[in-house]
């Protein structure tokens, strides 16, 4: 029987990580998270976590050696060209980490977590692409009091994403969060039941 594997996707701050747990707790799926690979990615010592010290400085270290992700997002998310220069390092080493997990896993079910599935060019690793939507205004209020941004530091991490619209319009699945979570975990569990 071949894997059902679900890319879940959606822009910052729509509700993936509700998801996740949902479909973690109540139906017991592993979940493989590309934020975790990529933390992992530049953990203190990591070749990935020196490179970036050499190109930015030492500023984009805390004194205990690890990155310090403000100053780097400072950084990435006023310049496209080093965004994607961050990204052409991690990228690949969170690709290698899924397909290890994938291999590993005996469940049926697999859920990856992947906020940057389009962009990051890892649609080829799932069967099927969940995207979780909620309105623009939603999505900035979400973000802004999540991680205590102003509105423009928040949109910029919006607009460093593909469009939602867009990946919308890449989806097998779209979970509409712009209700409450009823609604929302609803949602899930019809597309779960529809795919299997």
């Amino acid at each position: 029987m071949t894997k059902r594997i679900i890319g879940l996707t959606g822009g910052i701050a729509t509700g993936k990580t509700t998801v996740a747990n949902y479909l973690a707790n109540t139906y017991n799926l592993p979940v493989f998270d590309a934020d975790i690979y990529a933390r992992d990615a530049v953990s203190v010592g990591s070749p990935i976590l020196d490179a970036i010290a050499q190109r930015y400085g030492e500023q984009t270290l805390l004194p205990d050696g690890s990155l310090n992700r403000q100053k780097l997002g400072e950084v990435i998310f006023q310049h496209p060209d080093e965004r994607n220069w961050v990204e052409s390092l991690i990228h690949p080493y969170v690709g290698d980490r899924f397909l290890d997990a994938i291999g590993q896993s005996s469940s049926q079910i697999l859920v990856l977590v992947i906020p940057l599935l389009f962009e990051a060019q890892m649609t080829h690793l799932v069967t099927e692409i969940w995207v979780v939507y909620c309105s623009k205004s939603q999505q900035l209020q979400r973000l802004i009091q999540r991680n205590n941004l102003t509105t423009e530091q928040a949109q910029a991490r919006i607009n460093s994403q593909l469009s939602i619209e867009e990946k919308v319009s890449r989806a097998d699945v779209v979970l509409d969060n712009t209700y409450n979570l009823e609604t929302l975990l609803k949602q899930v569990d019809v597309a779960l039941k529809i795919g299997s």
